[in-house]
């Protein structure tokens, strides 16, 4: 069963990883390292399961702390993502808004 306490501690994680890399500036694509894109990959996948969750949660109430989990979740994948391309040497890619 998911507990508060499961949230907070992919909370920690969160900060332990996003203090391997440099802040954003801005928006960045999903890519960069091969490890880093199968994390984005994940991080997607938790997505969807997230908005799932969401859906089931309209007809049939699910617990707050496992639909915060799960948010939790994708986050903790994309600062993993980051932090792995920073490891690795590998800058981000910002989208271009030309048309």
């Amino acid at each position: 069963m998911i507990l508060a306490r499961h949230v907070t501690g992919l909370e920690k994680e969160i900060d332990r990883f996003d203090a391997l890399h440099p802040p954003l500036r801005n928006f960045v694509l999903p890519g960069g390292s091969a490890v880093a894109a199968e994390l984005h990959v994940a991080r997607t996948v938790a997505r969807r399961a997230e908005r799932e969750l969401w859906k089931l949660h309209r007809v049939e109430p699910v617990r707050a702390d496992l639909l915060r989990w799960t948010n939790r979740l994708s986050d903790l994948l994309f600062a993993m993502a980051l932090a792995a391309n920073a490891k690795l040497g590998v800058a981000e890619t910002a989208p271009e808004y030309a048309i």
